[in-house]
């Protein structure tokens, strides 16, 4: 039985995320000695899909729809439970992002399916058992959960599995499924990207503010050093109920989780809330004036220094590095 990858698009275009997860079912495909099917839904380009072969994906299937263009909850899990169903998959994979948090428990509802959520890691096949290592309690903590399901549902946690090309040269067709119409009862009027800047959720590298800024009129050094560094833009809570940051910056437990390789976090205390959003940074970094701050006890590197001082001086190493490469 094959293994199927949902390849999650925005606005056309397919992100690292989606090239992680294809990577990731494609190693579990391997595992089982099978074959790999990705599932793309909206209007995509012949060429773009094309390169899901090049992460592992044999063949691809495209649901060009017009009334799929725009994402929808509860069609595109009718969708990918038809497909799943039709090529006989029994173990369906997805991101864990926004989207995939939405789909995954309703795929599983549909293929009546064993679910596991924010996995880190390949399944553990041995001893006839099929487990997976997943983030637990916000982020603070690593389950190992059993699916003994005949099929098996798996979101990807972003930025826990590398990119892969193995090129096996996947071919296009064209997937027309069955869509009732009480799935497309939801009604979208509009929906408005960001499209200028890194998403939070697909970074390699996060610089954070919080109230150590004093203001948002001093922004304009995390600006400048998430600029330098490629890196997404985020707030602690505190900073966005104030207003001088957008909500969508906000990252914590009540924000937007995320899971970048560097996560720079600047006058920032590090309470549990916001550690909640952050925990599964590969790295974090901390610049903060306060000793005891309780973010140094989980940073990975820590400045004890007032911001003013330390981010001008980061910025400045950092150009004459890049000047000098």
């Amino acid at each position: 039985m094959p293994v199927l990858v949902y390849a999650e698009n925005a606005d056309g275009k397919f992100k690292k995320s989606t090239f992680e997860v294809v990577s990731y079912a494609h190693a579990i495909a391997a595992q089982n000695n099978t074959s790999l099917i990705a599932i793309s839904i909206g209007n995509v380009n012949a060429g773009d899909l094309a390169l899901l072969g090049k992460y592992g994906a044999e063949k691809i299937l495209n649901v060009p729809n017009e009334k799929l263009k725009n994402f929808i909850n509860q069609a595109y899990a009718s969708v990918i439970a038809e497909a799943a169903k039709k090529h006989s998959a029994d173990i369906i994979v997805l991101s864990n992002s926004f989207s995939g948090r939405g789909l995954a428990p309703r795929i599983g509802a549909k293929l009546e399916a064993g679910v596991v959520d924010g996995a880190v890691s390949l399944p553990d096949q041995g001893n006839g058992k099929f487990t997976v290592k997943k983030t637990a309690f916000s982020g603070k903590a690593f389950a190992i959960v059993e699916l003994t399901s005949a099929v098996k549902v798996i979101s990807l946690t972003p930025n826990a599995y590398k990119v892969v090309e193995t090129n096996a040269g996947g071919t296009v067709e064209d997937f027309t499924p069955d869509i009732v119409s009480s799935d497309l009862a939801t009604v979208i009027k509009e929906i408005v990207r960001s499209t200028d800047k890194v998403s939070l959720p697909d970074a390699d590298i996060v610089v954070s503010g919080g109230r150590g800024l004093k203001g948002p009129e001093n922004w304009g050094m995390v600006e400048e050093l998430a600029d330098l560094l490629g890196a997404a833009l985020a707030c602690s809570k505190p900073v966005s109920d104030a207003g001088w940051r957008p909500h969508s910056e906000h990252v914590g437990q009540t924000g937007i989780a995320v899971s970048p390789n560097l996560y720079i976090a600047i006058g920032i205390s590090g309470a549990i809330q916001h550690l909640a959003g952050v925990s599964s940074s590969k790295v974090i970094v901390v610049i903060n004036k306060d000793a005891e701050a309780p973010f140094f006890k989980v940073a990975d590197y820590g400045i004890v220094g007032d911001a003013f001082e330390v981010v001008p001086k980061l910025i400045s190493a950092i150009k004459e590095y890049k000047a000098s490469a």
